[in-house]
């Protein structure tokens, strides 16, 4: 049950992969535009910010011209470890819509990895096509480089998760699937403030994602048992609860785990935390997982949105 990426219909334009970076709005414009320049010095003001490189450089790379003025910035700069990044996950994103081969997207990362070995984003490339194409060890060995140059990836650990949640999908239901397991460790060996704390939340979501895809759970979340057990119950509470007490304002994929947490929420019948979860969100939806198991994103975020607004 291996999810497929999706295509960018009309619900999916309504949402920005940028979120609120409004500095990586503004590159990716002028890449669109030819002008490279401004991605070029967007990566390196972001440094050794890993989180905050591997979302700059994915969304920058996802767009449809990205290779081509990628290609003409690495001609001008053959040096740059910036540059054959970015050309390496343009390329992932070109293989996992068919356009160019698998072999040549894994080749494009190993070489920029080779370029940079102390940076995790060409093997966060590999790894977000591992995740739809590779069999299970590669996938497994290319997390553990990410892991090795930054143990607390956030977009790796996502990738991650909805690869395990897709093993043994024809079993049903299993409150000791081996993706609950894998998220509450990833959760209890990061540092407290860490917001991998709210992975055990985008486990039992992706878990849904399978189980209602084979059959084993109905297609609306909200009316389903999935978020009404005892684990899921624990979850939700501890999630909620560390955002609480240790919301990053700052980190650049704090949006995407803040839906997740609001769709637990509303999917738990949790209406006036779910609503504290929606203010903070603002208009930053994002399509997972509002869209899982096969659902209009947007159409679902704004029902699940105006009745947690509407009963607080």
């Amino acid at each position: 049950m291996r999810a497929k990426p999706r295509n960018r219909g009309s619900a999916d334009r309504a949402f920005d992969s940028a979120l609120d970076d409004t500095d990586l709005t503004a590159a990716r414009a002028a890449l669109s535009q030819g002008r490279w320049q401004a991605a070029r010095s967007l990566l390196a003001r972001t440094g050794d910010d890993w989180d905050r490189r591997g979302h700059r450089a994915v969304v920058l790379a996802r767009e449809t011209y990205s290779a081509a003025w990628t290609r003409a910035w690495l001609l001008a700069e053959p040096d740059s470890a910036d540059a054959a990044v970015l050309l390496a996950l343009a390329r992932v994103w070109r293989a996992l819509r068919g356009k160019d081969e698998p072999d040549l997207a894994r080749e494009a990362c190993r070489s920029a990895a080779e370029r940079y070995p102390a940076d995790p984003t060409p093997w966060l490339g590999l790894l977000l096509l591992e995740r739809h194409l590779g069999a299970q060890e590669e996938v497994v060995r290319t997390f553990e480089q990410v892991r090795a140059r930054y143990a607390d990836h956030h977009h790796a650990h996502h990738l991650m998760v909805a690869r395990l949640a897709e093993r043994r999908a024809g079993a049903g239901p299993d409150p000791l699937h081996e993706v609950y397991d894998f998220a509450d460790w990833a959760a209890e060996q990061a540092p407290a403030d860490s917001p991998l704390a709210i992975l055990p939340v985008v486990a039992h979501a992706e878990r849904y994602r399978v189980l209602a895809a084979a059959g084993f759970e109905p297609a609306d979340p909200a009316g389903s048992g999935h978020w009404s057990g005892r684990r899921a119950r624990q979850v939700m509470k501890a999630a909620f609860d560390w955002w609480l007490e240790w919301e990053h304002d700052d980190h650049p994929r704090r949006l995407l785990d803040l839906n997740f947490l609001a769709h637990a929420k509303h999917c738990g019948g949790r209406g006036a935390e779910a609503a504290a979860l929606f203010h903070r969100i603002g208009g930053h939806a994002t399509p997972e997982p509002w869209s899982y198991p096969d659902r209009d994103p947007l159409a679902a975020f704004h029902a699940a949105r105006t009745r947690a607004l509407g009963a607080a």
